[in-house]
């Protein structure tokens, strides 16, 4: 009985994650922008730092060829420079005045309703919650490694 209600519970999970995916997809839809363009707006409304290629790859988990496409098409649009730095291999990511008000009316609307969606949570609910996905994720991320022979 334990391990069904388990496989409930986990159907339910894997329900909200597509449907909480599919509010950012239907996001970048409306502003007119691709996942990925979205994606890399967002990463860089959100940091505090500056941010190189490679940042961004590590922050939305996406390859690098997939997120230099989309920051040529941005580049090319007029949304973000690449300025070149000590080590020529790596750029550093800047918006242009275009791209921070493309940011402000987009990814900028984002993060506020994700923080408004977070208030709605008690202090002990958001630090429960972040416990509770980073100890889920943390050992999803352990089963997930497959050996190449096993598959």
């Amino acid at each position: 009985m334990e391990e069904n209600h388990a496989w409930q519970i986990l159907a339910q999970y894997n329900s909200i994650f597509r449907e909480s995916d599919q509010i950012y997809r239907t996001a970048a839809k409306s502003f007119g922008l691709s996942d990925y363009a979205f994606w890399i707006l967002y990463s860089l409304r959100e940091a505090s730092t500056p941010l190189t290629q490679s940042d961004i790859c590590n922050q939305i988990y996406l390859p690098k060829q997939t997120v230099n496409s989309a920051l040529k098409k941005l580049e090319a649009d007029g949304v973000i420079v690449m300025e070149e730095m000590t080590d020529r291999r790596s750029k550093r990511l800047a918006l242009t005045q275009k791209g921070q008000t493309l940011a402000a009316r987009t990814a900028d609307r984002v993060l506020a309703a994700e923080h408004d969606a977070f208030l709605g949570l008690s202090a002990q609910e958001q630090e429960e919650f972040i416990h509770l996905f980073r100890k889920y994720t943390d050992i999803l991320k352990q089963n997930m490694t497959f050996q190449k022979e096993e598959l």
